[in-house]
């Protein structure tokens, strides 16, 4: 037997999950990140899961790993000390940025600016001018480039970054500087925007290649390191990491561009929701992921998540592809606090995270935290992660009775209920960002909830925005790993053309489509993917002429048949049409533009068996193993506790009850009941229809 393992790296927890390959039996193992070293997490977590399969890891085939570590370089402004290469007069382009501020009124002027990430005293320009149609305007002045490079090798620059104007039409003098640094800064990682980001805008693409060189070096060190210990420790299968779009790359790819890897964790819990509603047959969901330091949100439409351009961590913004997940600073770790100022209840975004992590770990934090509040509450059992973290209740409540103090209220139940209010009304606002905001109604979405603490919060965010089923899947708290395990490899390749659409022809479109598909299967050709199973999808970003953004539509090229002159353009301009309108609720009549146009390319999923749950009846009673105390409604009421391992498909479990499993713990509230689906998932509704079956049932 083989066996495939996802690994997915958190703020507070290192979450692994091995899946057999033939029987589709899964072992999980949750242990405490490491932030100074994440892989030292990564490899107790793998002996767990090992042992817990009676396995030895070199019968682990592949690897699969979303990490934070490039996140975690841009937050924490650890990244390396990176050059940056312009074209004569160009030299502040990161200065300049863009005139956004943001906040409301008069954000500007509070807001602290952030630092360039390349230095001023770090950039030089270089002679040389490539015109906006690919021309030579003025060639590049080679001498000067080594003059230049020169300049930068006694700054102490641990990366370089290339970014010449109008490079995404001809990248010719790029790759050129690229060469003489090779020869004048010798061993120095270099970013070259024209292979980072081949599109328009100067200050989008310099600012990805400066991300991409800043975290590049951090990325590549933690890879080799990683690929060495799992070979010392006798895995022999390849290692990939899982981009922010939610496809997989091999290692040596990532390690090349870093600056996609940016929302990998995130993406991989998407990934992992998208399998699990599959099963559930619920195509059309809300993604809530809770983890200990904050809660990552998206809206998946037809099994497929939908994706953005844009990628932000921090202050940062990107041009690179990803999942559109939204972050709200709301996990089990955030602290409860009450401003002098205002005295009214804050909860986060500042978080005990890991280390010392929320009071009741015992590890040295004292102040109240979302996971104090749940144990007051009867939400929590006495130990997280199979027994790895006992939790102290009564500092639990000594924590959250400051809260109490500080607010007036007159229980520490009530200061506790308050916080899980606040945090779940935070997460609402997260939720309603990709769902409202983009037009969608959320009472058409099922909601799908993981994280080791989102079942804690689940059936709560279902009540505020009305998605029913709340779907729990099985192995919550490592579903971001499951992901990782069964998703696929991906590829892109892209072109910008910023042409009107009477300047093109059905004929044009499709030879670029098929020029950018041989570009984009090439990677997935190297690592001997056949063929005829990879999958290409083609998008183009499209706006009105005159309009200063794009939206991405996808392209059906069937609709290219030739039946009738330019009958594939018309279809796109239909399709661009339908978009604005839903986004905006308005078309214009102005001739549409297409701006870039990418074909990505996919590898077909792994095809891991899908568990089965023996038929138990709707009688939960051989699954409860304790009688307990919540609170409900302003008061301590009876309730019971589950074990989810013990439940069977049909089984129906009332709220109020608190459901345990290894790494996570869901609450279902009273009127509402949780029904075992017989794929493992815990489905929750309101009691007037808690047996509903139909997967169109929304609300």
């Amino acid at each position: 037997m083989t066996y495939r393992l996802g690994v997915d790296v958190g703020g507070t927890f290192t979450d692994i999950l091995l899946i057999d390959e033939d029987g589709g039996g899964t072992f999980r193992a949750k242990t405490a990140s490491t932030p100074q070293d994440q892989s030292v997490g990564v490899l107790r977590g793998v002996r767990q899961a090992c042992g817990a399969a009676g396995i030895s890891p070199s019968q682990v085939a592949d690897v699969f790993h979303g990490t934070t570590v490039a996140t975690n370089a841009i937050l924490e402004k650890k990244g390396a000390r990176v050059g940056l290469v312009t074209t004569e007069g160009f030299r502040q382009v990161l200065q300049i940025a863009r005139s956004f501020v943001p906040g409301g009124l008069a954000g500007w002027i509070i807001w602290p600016k952030p630092e360039p990430l390349a230095a001023l005293e770090d950039t030089v320009e270089v002679r040389g001018r490539i015109g906006s149609d690919g021309s030579i305007v003025h060639p590049l002045d080679e001498d000067d480039v080594r003059r230049q490079l020169r300049s930068l090798a006694g700054r102490g620059i641990e990366a370089l970054s290339i970014c010449l104007i109008n490079s995404y039409t001809n990248a010719e003098h790029e790759l050129r500087v690229a060469q003489i640094a090779a020869e004048e800064l010798p061993d120095l990682p270099v970013s070259v925007s024209s292979s980072v980001l081949p599109e328009l805008r100067e200050y989008e693409r310099t600012i990805t290649t400066v991300a991409n060189a800043v975290v590049q070096p951090q990325v590549a060190r933690y890879v080799a390191n990683l690929e060495s210990q799992l070979r010392d420790s006798g895995m022999d299968g390849s290692l990939s990491i899982l981009r922010s779009d939610g496809g997989l790359v091999s290692a040596a790819v990532a390690a090349d561009n870093p600056v996609n890897l940016l929302l990998s964790g995130p993406a991989g819990g998407v990934t992992g929701a998208a399998w699990n509603a599959e099963q559930t047959g619920h195509p059309d969901f809300l993604t809530l992921d809770m983890g200990g330091t904050s809660t990552d949100v998206a809206l998946v439409e037809g099994l497929t998540p939908r994706v953005g351009r844009q990628t932000s961590v921090g202050d940062l913004t990107v041009r690179a592809t990803s999942v559109d997940v939204r972050s709200v600073g709301a996990g089990g770790g955030s602290i409860a606090h009450v401003p002098e100022l205002t005295q009214a209840l804050r909860v986060g975004p500042q978080s005990a995270g890991a280390v010392p992590g929320p009071a009741a770990y015992g590890a040295g934090g004292t102040e109240p935290t979302v996971t104090d509040a749940n144990i007051v509450l009867g939400h929590l059992p006495s130990d997280l992660a199979g027994g790895e973290i006992v939790l102290d209740a009564e500092a639990a409540r000594k924590a959250v009775q400051t809260i109490a103090d500080a607010t007036g209220l007159d229980s520490v139940e009530a200061a506790a209920a308050g916080i899980v209010d606040i945090v779940n009304e935070n997460m609402f606002g997260a939720l309603r960002l990709v769902s409202v905001q983009q037009g969608f109604d959320p009472r058409d979405f099922a909601l799908v909830a993981f994280g080791g603490a989102g079942p804690l919060h689940a059936n709560a965010l279902g009540r505020l925005t009305g998605s029913w089923p709340v779907i729990i899947p099985p192995s919550p708290g490592v579903l971001c790993a499951y992901g990782d395990a069964t998703t696929s490899l991906r590829n892109e390749a892209v072109r910008t053309l910023v042409r009107r659409f009477s300047e093109l022809t059905d004929d044009e479109l499709v030879a670029l489509a098929e020029d950018l598909s041989a570009t984009a299967r090439a990677v997935l050709d190297a690592e001997g993917v056949p063929g005829d199973a990879i999958e290409l999808t083609c998008t183009a970003d499209l706006r009105y002429h005159g309009q200063g953004s794009e939206l991405p539509v996808e392209v059906d090229l069937a609709a290219f048949d030739g039946s009738a002159p330019d009958v594939g353009l018309r279809a796109l301009q239909a399709a661009f049409d339908a978009e604005h309108d839903r986004q905006f609720s308005f078309t214009l009549q102005t001739e549409p533009e297409l701006v870039t146009f990418r074909v990505t390319a996919r590898a077909p999923r792994p095809d891991v068996p899908a568990p089965t749950l023996d038929d138990g009846g709707s009688d939960p009673a051989k699954a409860r193993i304790a009688d307990h105390r919540v609170w409900s409604d302003g008061a301590m009421v009876d309730a019971a506790i589950y074990d989810r391992g013990a439940l069977l498909a049909g089984h129906v479990v009332p709220g109020p009850a608190v459901i345990t499993e290894m790494d996570s713990t869901t609450v279902v509230l009273a009127g509402h009941a949780a029904t075992v689906h017989p794929s493992g998932s815990l489905l929750i509704r309101p009691l007037d229809h808690a047996s509903d079956t139909d997967p169109t049932e929304r609300h």
